[in-house]
């Protein structure tokens, strides 16, 4: 029984399962070297040591000496350090719609068994809200900063981040359970005790709440393709900037694999 009550109230997070894990369906993104963006420098660093520094979007420092830049090599300096700050943002919304969508999903479940404003739900939606606004804190696009053994795959945005969702989740059904059984004890009574007529309940709610939610799960989706292109893009700019400054470390600081890639 237990176990039936918590598949019913989870149906809704595997709606969007596959959808936060971009990093596995649409790209992997590897960083291999730590990364700090502040208001005016963004850093790479290695083992403790700074291996090159982007400043203004305008100049380049490496070893503590500002390099002389060519009006090509300076206009690639400008769209590197534009696009990388521009990935914070980016990775923020993909986040914050995530949490949206299983708080939007799993609220649907405990309103079909507990009806609408159930304190279970609002419990509920108070720690989503509480890992919203944790990142909305630690995805600032001027203070932002991830050491060189971290990755923008897994690690970053996926089966961490979606494990911290279900356990919230999985918590909640837990210390609820006493409620939840009595409300499933009340739909039986109301199916005339038969579980099979229960289960199917359960079951064609799940499939509405799948049908409910994929229109916002396509939408998390796209915006991780999107993330994707903008990694390729900075990848790219990197190599081209290896190439045309002879001081740059020989590092590939950022790389990232396609789905398309990773298929063939």
């Amino acid at each position: 029984m237990k176990t039936l009550i918590a598949g019913a109230v989870l149906l809704s997070t595997s709606a969007m399962a596959h959808d936060t894990h971009f990093s596995t369906d649409t790209c992997d993104i590897d960083l291999n070297s730590g990364l700090s963006i502040q208001n005016d420098v963004i850093s790479f660093s290695k083992k403790g040591n700074t291996l090159y520094q982007l400043i203004n979007d305008q100049q380049l420092v490496i070893n503590d000496k500002t390099i002389d830049l060519t009006a090509k090599q300076q206009a690639v300096v400008t769209q590197y350090s534009r696009e990388i700050r521009g990935l914070v943002p980016e990775v923020k919304s993909i986040a914050i719609d995530a949490i949206e969508l299983a708080s939007e999903g799993v609220n649907l479940a405990f309103d079909e068994l507990l009806g609408a404003g159930n304190k279970i739900g609002a419990d509920l939606s108070q720690q989503l809200n509480t890992l919203k606004g944790d990142v909305e804190n630690n995805f600032d696009v001027n203070q932002f900063a991830i050491d060189e053994h971290g990755s923008l795959d897994a690690d970053f945005l996926g089966e961490d981040f979606e494990q911290k969702i279900e356990n919230i989740v999985e918590e909640t059904v837990q210390n609820s359970m006493g409620t939840l059984l009595i409300a499933v004890g009340q739909e039986l009574l109301l199916a005339g005790g038969n579980m099979d007529a229960f289960e199917e309940k359960m079951e064609k709610f799940g499939e509405q709440v799948e049908y409910e939610m994929e229109s916002r799960a396509e939408v998390i989706e796209q915006k991780a393709e999107g993330l994707c292109k903008s990694v390729e893009s900075i990848d790219r700019l990197e190599e081209q900037l290896k190439s045309l400054v002879d001081e740059m470390p020989q590092l590939d600081v950022i790389t990232v694999q396609s789905s398309d890639r990773k298929k063939a």
